[in-house]
């Protein structure tokens, strides 16, 4: 018995050495892989409380509208329904950190996003502009709204019902370590079959051109992506409590793809409930609402306050 165990942890040791060698020749043969946000997106940014968000802009008149995305989203998931909203309204799409082009500076949490949306409406002059929040972004509109009310000219929930997700896992980033996590979070976030899954399951369509993966691959390059990911993990999906929805005060609707796999349309209905807001139900829309149905999500937040 002492000789199998002691082969076995021969053998064990030997696998982890190996394994963590191959992890520093792939780690040093990509280590160019990750680079300055500004590499990446040429702006616009804004400096708000020492960190530098990314946003992108629509429209030179009107009331201001201010767009957030969800989990791993960047601006550009609002790029069609930007235009058509900047028509007549000024519009910005925020990235959150550490999503997007955004400066990976934490912590990254509801309360700090919460201080960097009124931050960027402060810096840009945007008197109560309407919030619009998909996803996880929801619970950050519900957040201002409820920290700020008389900021805020009126909410939207699009696919997000603002409750959190889940309890974090601080204890799993106990093993996200380098150099294994390292390799496996570039070559996880530079696959594509593995972005065209998850986007498929959010969308419910299986044509993506490789430009339109692009858009959501290419933010994981930004340097200091990887640390902030286990730093985000530890928080899990973050949300607020039902109560909290409860006191929303401002205009609010909730609107939801009919086809929405990943939240569903019940989750919608129950958030808009509790706010006793009107609820749209988007037609042949999924998770990506705003993509799939751009003029129909325009027409929401146009209509919401």
């Amino acid at each position: 018995m002492r000789h199998w165990l002691r082969r076995l942890g021969v053998t064990f040791a030997t696998f982890v050495v190996a394994v963590t060698v191959g992890s520093l020749v792939y780690n040093a043969a990509t280590s160019g892989r990750d680079v300055a946000a500004a590499k990446l997106y040429s702006g616009p940014w804004a400096e708000v409380d020492g960190t530098q968000l990314a946003y992108r802009r629509w429209g030179t008149h009107g009331a201001p509208i201010v767009l957030l995305g969800g989990f791993i989203e960047p601006s550009w998931v609002w790029h069609e329904v930007g235009p058509i909203l900047g028509r007549t309204h000024r519009v910005y799409a925020l990235d959150l950190p550490p999503f997007g082009y955004s400066q990976r500076r934490g912590p990254y949490t509801l309360a700090r996003w919460t201080q960097l949306v009124e931050g960027f409406d402060r810096r840009l002059g945007l008197r109560r502009p309407v919030v619009v929040g998909h996803s996880l972004g929801a619970a950050v509109a519900v957040s201002v709204a409820t920290a700020s009310p008389d900021s805020v000219e009126a909410i939207v929930l699009l696919d997000g019902d603002a409750l959190p997700g889940g309890g974090g896992a601080a204890w799993l980033s106990h093993f996200l370590v380098p150099p294994w996590f390292t390799s496996i979070y570039r070559i996880a976030t530079g696959w594509n079959w593995l972005f065209r899954r998850g986007l498929e399951s959010a969308w419910g369509s299986p044509n993506f051109p490789a430009s339109f993966i692009a858009e959501f691959e290419r933010p994981f390059r930004v340097s200091g992506t990887a640390s902030a990911s286990t730093s985000l993990l530890s928080h899990g999906i973050q949300g607020v409590s039902a109560a909290t929805i409860a006191r929303v005060s401002v205009p609010s609707v909730v609107a939801w793809g009919s086809r929405d796999t990943v939240d569903s349309v019940a989750a919608g209905r129950r958030t808009a409930a509790l706010m006793h807001s009107r609820f749209v139900e988007i037609p042949n829309a999924g998770h990506l609402s705003m993509l799939a149905q751009p003029n129909a999500v325009a027409h929401v937040i146009e209509t919401a306050p």
